[in-house]
């Protein structure tokens, strides 16, 4: 009995040739002698369909011709089916760097040369056109690749392409920060930022090429919403079952990653199975649980207006003299947010000192028709000292500050966002109650009906600080978290500096650098001062 032939098992990439070189194998075993070696062939797989490209490549193989699996460095031809040359130029620019062969070609052209024997003479039908773009027209973004050193505002150049794009990179960067993994959740941050800081609108992957912080991963995304309007791979994250319930689950107040992570492991994904599971939550966990659908809802300008009046009123009736200011998004010109946030401080060094319980005294005594204004408070001391050293490696990136995590019961009269301007605007000198009295009581009666929800929860943070640091703290407590990180990573990778939110220290000189105003220290840093409204990266 004659024994079966042996099949020759080939390596992809390379196994269209044999050992000399100069054979092909057609997928039977059998080796063909390559015919055409001037001639190394790629058939783009896009749009085209696995099954079709397989079929095509094994058919050119058994006429001689030398088709590759992979686009490798000989590659003269690119062979493609209902492409543009734009979007080849567009996949070859993501996949490879931008090297492109001899040859774009239309899969016309590649069957012509099967029904002949032999490559045919490439004419102009069979080219894919492109869009003639001038080089130097085409590569025209040149940014820094610090975001600290780019002016980025709430609007950009991109807007439609940021839109989806940067809100893609940023659900895939969320995603990774709640896998653990915050390098790839920074880079993906990195690169959404580039997006918002360009100068003129994306229309192409080539002007993206060169620029900083656009990692593979990333221009991939970035190239099917160029080439698709979406992402499948964040399509389907925004479906994983993990994903939406570490979404749920770290949206309660008080809740990290690692809490989530256990509570899922004990089948548990919903507000309901938390509920039911009688887990021990601790005094935070509880006030988020129950204010959830309201803590998880924007905060408006008018929202944070109101409850600035709030703070200053607390702030002036126990420190009078000192500066309230909104630091956060809505500082950088937002006009929604998660939170709100104030810096306190006196212009006398030291007379800040204690502040905060006096403060949340206030707040939780006031008006015993809505029991106060907290729902739920944790206030921590000033614990940051000031090293002959210079600042000692913090064991987290947060300042050490007097402050206090809040949620604040809002009237709902103000939440509606149109009379709350009407009520501050109205209020003269002459007024006899405080705005906060004029909340409580309306024309002698509750504003509400019993049983009626009068307020909403608001998410709102305190934070109290010397003098002599208060430049520092507004800066680190302006943001965006991006433009923050940068700031850092400039100073110390640039500058040899370490910066905080309680100073800035030249490791060089082996001392502080004092500063009054955000301007010294981007003066301090060699960078050019960059507003609020403009570090929005």
């Amino acid at each position: 009995m004659v024994p079966l032939k042996r099949r020759k098992v080939v390596s992809p990439g390379t196994g269209n040739t044999g050992d000399s070189g100069n054979t092909g194998s057609t997928g039977s075993g059998d080796k063909v002698p390559i015919k055409f070696p001037q001639s190394v062939l790629f058939l783009l797989e896009r749009k085209m369909g696995a099954s079709r490209r397989a079929f095509l490549s094994q058919l050119g193989r058994k006429k001689g011709f030398q088709v590759e699996e992979l686009f490798i460095e000989s590659v003269t031809h690119v062979i493609s089916e209902n492409n543009s040359g734009d979007e080849v130029r567009t996949w070859l620019d993501s996949q490879v760097g931008g090297r492109a062969p001899a040859h774009l070609l239309d899969i016309s052209w590649y069957t012509e040369s099967m029904r002949a024997g032999h490559p045919v003479e490439i004419l102009h039908r069979h080219k894919l056109q492109e869009q003639q773009v001038n080089e130097a027209e085409a590569v025209v973004f040149n940014i820094p690749s610090y975001a600290c050193q780019r002016r980025t505002a709430l609007d950009n150049h991109n807007t439609v392409l940021t839109f989806v794009s940067q809100d893609a990179l940023s659900l895939l960067a969320e995603n990774a920060e709640l896998s653990d993994e915050d390098g790839r959740g920074v880079a993906f941050r990195r690169a959404a930022a580039v997006l918002k800081a360009l100068p003129e609108p994306v229309t192409g992957m080539t002007q993206l090429r060169g620029l900083p912080c656009l990692g593979g991963h990333s221009l991939r995304v970035i190239k099917d919403i160029l080439e698709d309007g979406a992402s499948g791979e964040v399509e389907l994250t925004k479906e994983s079952e993990r994903f939406k319930a570490l979404k749920v689950l770290t949206g309660i107040f008080g809740v990290g990653v690692k809490t989530a992570e256990r509570w899922i492991r004990e089948q548990i994904h919903s507000l309901q199975q938390l509920q039911d599971s009688g887990q021990t939550l601790n005094r935070a966990q509880q006030a988020g649980l129950e204010h959830y659908d309201d803590l998880n809802q924007p905060v408006t300008k008018a929202e944070a207006d109101a409850i600035g009046e709030i703070v200053r009123e607390a702030v002036m009736s126990v420190l009078p003299g000192a500066q309230i200011t909104v630091i956060g998004g809505f500082r950088r010109g937002k006009l929604t947010g998660h939170d709100v946030d104030f810096l306190v401080t006196h212009p006398e060094e030291g007379r800040e000192v204690g502040l905060m319980p006096k403060v949340v005294s206030w707040l939780e005594s006031q008006f015993s028709a809505l029991q106060g204004f907290l729902l739920y408070q944790k206030t921590t001391r000033n614990s940051y000292l000031e090293s002959k050293d210079g600042p000692a490696r913090p064991a987290s990136n947060m300042d050490r500050f007097e402050r206090c995590f809040s949620i604040f019961k809002l009237p709902e009269e103000e939440t509606r966002g149109t009379k709350q301007t009407e009520t501050l605007t109205e209020n003269t000198p002459e007024d006899t109650c405080s705005l906060a009295a004029n909340w409580q009581v309306k024309g002698g009666e509750q504003m509400k009906p019993a049983g009626h929800k009068a307020w909403r929860a608001v998410r709102v943070d305190l934070v109290v600080s010397p003098i002599s640091q208060f430049a520092f703290a507004l800066l680190g407590w302006t943001g965006s978290k991006l433009f923050e990180r940068e700031l850092r990573r400039w100073a110390g990778h640039e500058k040899a500096m370490s910066l905080s939110s309680h100073a800035l220290y030249d490791n060089k000189q082996s001392r502080y650098l004092r500063a009054t105003s955000e301007e010294e220290i981007f003066a301090h840093l060699g960078l050019d001062y960059i507003p609020p409204s403009e570090r929005n990266a």
